[in-house]
């Protein structure tokens, strides 16, 4: 058989003896080697791989410490510059599933930026969507279109793609923050563009404004401007900065309601807020869901799954997370990552010594609106260990009062049968 090729086929089939599969024959090794030099693939030999029962995600569950990865960042900053080249001081998370690639799921970045006292990191604009977030520390702007946009600690700051952006350290103290984009969605759909700006910042966008100007058209809760000219023209929440103290005063909320008997929780001792855009409603950027968990001291929620995969930062307190057959302590700034199916449940053990809350607060960023555009979300979630311990318990007490009541009805009916026998 004659081949088009000019190069040596990278496909290399196997017949094997196997239930439903064909009889290995010197003929079916003769048709496998004509597929390989065609460049064909059976649909038998792979439907195993390709179409799971279920998905079997590459990417595994691990977790991150804070105190490993704040070190590791500091000392970048002493030895490795920001400008040109590097771009940022951004230390990606590595999943060991993913054969080395600094991904940390099949379709989201997770980084630690890090930048020293007075620097300044350079302008660049790419297509894919991005956020901060900051675990600790203030005093750094980034500027966003020509806007300075503080950062403090527990403010999200959405930046969606092709947005011109950079940042400048104003204080005399480093600051760490977390980076979330979707590189590895961009990657793999190869649909990725990059461009450099300017190497300087202008010195009125080197100002420090307590309010950023997005903040100031946008961040006013149900309000929008009228204005057709500040109308966004491109996908992506136009609010810039969603400050800390708004997050958490919505997150006490619903605890307290609970408290006193209303809803707002997503179940018992569990609190949590999604980041919305303010001109749409909708989620903050286009490939990338983010929330706020807050879970009561000694509360546990019940274990969920769902298809695309998550990333997690403990933003305060102390707990045990469980993802899939992994279980981990877990504090201030450590990160793990939740892959898709995989089920996932938090017991808070957070209380005034080390959470200003007295609860678990997990920062999340996941997939999901790529999930949902494409109907392929599925979710699913499981009865908490306590109360299925609880069903446990009262169905085996049922069953004891059952039987009880049964054997007592039964010593009845045969203590009436003996009377009358002896009346006879």
């Amino acid at each position: 058989m004659t081949t088009s090729l000019d190069f040596e086929s990278p496909v290399r089939l196997k017949a094997v003896a196997a239930a439903n599969l064909p009889t290995v024959t010197p003929a079916l090794e003769e048709l496998y080697r004509g597929f390989e030099k065609e460049l064909l693939i059976p649909l038998w030999t792979e439907i195993g791989d390709l179409m799971p029962v279920h998905p079997r995600s590459k990417a595994v569950p691990h977790r991150w410490r804070w105190d490993a990865l704040r070190a590791l960042a500091a000392r970048a900053g002493e030895l490795v510059p920001v400008g040109r080249g590097g771009e940022r001081r951004a230390i990606a998370l590595a999943n060991p599933g993913l054969a080395g690639r600094p991904f940390a799921t099949p379709t989201l970045w997770a980084a630690i930026q890090y930048l020293m006292p007075g620097e300044n990191a350079p302008e660049h604009r790419h297509t894919q969507h991005a956020f901060r977030f900051v675990l600790e520390g203030e005093g750094v702007w980034t500027v966003v279109g020509g806007d300075p946009v503080a950062m403090r600690r527990g403010d999200f700051l959405p930046q969606a793609g092709w947005n011109w952006h950079a940042h400048h350290n104003a204080t005399t103290q480093p600051m760490a923050w977390i980076d979330g984009l979707d590189i590895p969605l961009q990657y793999i759909t190869e649909a990725q563009f990059f461009e450099f700006g300017r190497d300087e910042i202008s010195d009125g966008e080197r100002t420090t404004p307590e309010r950023s100007r997005a903040e100031r058209l946008w961040g006013h809760p149900g309000l929008a401007p009228v204005a057709q000219a500040v109308k966004p023209t491109r996908p992506g929440s136009p609010l810039l900065a969603y400050r800390w103290e708004n997050t958490d005063r919505a997150l006490s909320d619903q605890l307290a309601l609970e408290r006193e008997g209303y809803p707002g929780t997503v179940e018992p001792g569990h609190a949590a807020v999604r980041y919305t855009d303010p001109a749409t409603g909708g989620d903050v950027l286009p490939t990338i869901r983010v929330e706020l968990h807050r879970i009561a001291r000694n509360a546990e929620t019940r274990p969920a799954r769902e298809t695309g995969s998550s990333v997690y930062a403990v933003f305060d307190g102390s707990g045990t997370v469980t993802v899939g057959e992994q279980t981990w302590s877990v504090s201030r700034g450590d990160l793990f990552v939740v892959p898709s199916w995989q089920p996932f449940s938090a017991k808070s053990q957070a209380g005034a010594t080390d959470s200003d809350s007295g609860a678990l607060d997990l920062f999340r960023f996941s997939d999901s609106p790529v999930f949902e555009a494409l109907k392929l979300n599925r979710s699913s979630t499981e009865a908490s260990p306590a109360a299925s311990t609880q069903a446990s318990t009262q169905a085996s007490t049922q069953a004891s009062t059952q039987a009880s009541t049964q054997a007592s009805t039964e010593a009845s009916t045969a203590d009436e049968a003996r009377a009358k026998g002896d009346a006879q």
